[in-house]
């Protein structure tokens, strides 16, 4: 750090102020409230669903945004998105304020600090991992710790060299958010072609293609109803509908167990061994198909269907029909509110059906197909990674005092 930088910590440069509850008190005014929902990954703001509420005029007064504030993500997140995102609000027309999930904060001297240089210090600090050290995790929604974030130090130059700093991160930023818009651009056009080709199997069929109900075909096994206060630690592993991802079943996170001496019945019928394909039939997952690729035998949960292909259906050529807008078809009529799909919808099924030689000769098409998209996907995958690593290096130059 150069010598002639400062240090605070961001409570003694900021203003920080809560965010706004819908509240029950009149006289109200309608304006846009900003939410979680509104924050993008880069650090900005995505305005194109502001809700508009009838808020309290009196808590509005001590909460309306004004340009150059930045907005804090204080509580939601999940798994894979800590919390801790910020977005610098940059519209200077419009009455705004913020949810309760959030809160503002204001530099305290625009002659002493630029906002936009605060906006990107905020940013950094989120993308390196200082937030998700800051969280903590309450009814399946994360919280920031308010006074562990506000003793966040932040290290800046005169006012002159932090303009300098932004102008030239956002040149970089720039170039780099074009770069990425170009990956994912590729990324889902490579995903796309194979999606096209894989319903253009089913719509434009041959000679000898048939309609079967998949009951006809095909065997289906719901899950047991496996008590929750039974779970255990170790024990026989349960397949419940969260473990079932696109196209295979995560045995790493989430699984539960059982002893199977707990229950008087039968359960060999609901085992599941390598190569079974699953479904989960509700919740967030419905319509989630995916195959079990070990060796260990796990027990088929409620809510979770195993397909038992007869000798006229090729298991893999299954995979591929539910795997086409067919799904989202059956998902939609299974409600909205909340998915859910019966055992009798899943066996009335509708499957175009050509003779077992050609369903295996597609299945070779489609499985040469499925990797070259694989490897396509995974090169702009890798690309998206380099991207962003080279933008938190950046970024760490850039408050390291070497920009």
């Amino acid at each position: 750090m150069k010598k002639e930088w400062q240090t605070r910590t961001l409570e003694q440069v900021c203003q920080f102020q809560s965010g706004l509850w819908k509240g029950e008190n009149p006289p109200f005014v309608k304006i846009g409230v900003i939410r979680n929902t509104n924050f993008t990954k880069e650090g900005t703001l995505n305005d194109s669903d502001i809700a508009y509420l009838d808020v309290e005029v009196k808590k509005y007064e001590k909460r309306r945004l004004q340009f150059g504030d930045i907005i804090l993500e204080k509580s939601g997140g999940g798994p894979k998105q800590p919390v801790g995102r910020v977005a610098l609000f940059d519209m200077k027309e419009g009455d705004y304020s913020f949810s309760n999930f959030t809160a503002s904060i204001r530099v305290q001297d625009p002659d002493e600090l630029d906002f936009r240089f605060v906006h990107r210090f905020l940013h950094w600090t989120y993308v390196a991992g200082v937030t998700e050290r800051m969280q903590s995790n309450s009814t399946g929604i994360r919280n920031l710790d308010g006074e562990a974030y506000k003793a966040i130090e932040i290290s800046f130059p005169p006012l002159d060299e932090q303009k300098r700093i932004v102008a030239k991160l956002d040149k970089a930023f720039a170039g780099l958010t074009k770069a990425k818009e170009n990956a994912e651009k590729n990324l889902q056009n490579a995903r796309a072609l194979f999606e096209s080709h894989l319903e253009s199997v089913y719509t434009q069929r041959g000679k000898g293609w048939v309609e079967k109900k998949l009951d006809d075909v095909c065997g289906f096994q719901n899950g047991f109803a496996f008590k929750s206060n039974t779970f255990k630690a170790t024990g026989a592993p349960v397949i419940r509908i969260s473990n079932i991802q696109d196209g295979r079943i995560d045995t790493e996170n989430r699984l539960v167990f059982v002893n199977p001496k707990d229950y008087r019945e039968d359960l060999e019928r609901y085992r599941i061994v390598k190569n079974d394909l699953l479904i989960a039939m509700s919740g967030a997952t419905t319509g989630k198909l995916g195959f079990n690729t070990e060796n260990t035998v796990f027990y088929l949960n409620q809510r979770v269907g195993k397909f038992e292909p007869g000798a006229k259906l090729d298991k893999q050529f299954l995979y591929y029909f539910l795997s086409t807008r067919v799904e989202e078809n059956l998902r939609i009529s299974a409600g909205a509110a909340q998915p859910n799909l019966s055992t009798e919808q899943i066996k009335g099924f509708v499957i175009p059906l050509p003779p077992v030689e050609e369903q295996t000769r597609i299945v070779l098409k489609l499985d040469s197909l499925s990797e070259q998209t694989q490897r396509i996907a995974s090169i702009y995958e890798q690309k998206l990674e380099a991207l962003e690593s080279l933008k938190k290096s950046i970024l760490h130059e850039a408050f390291s005092g070497n920009l």
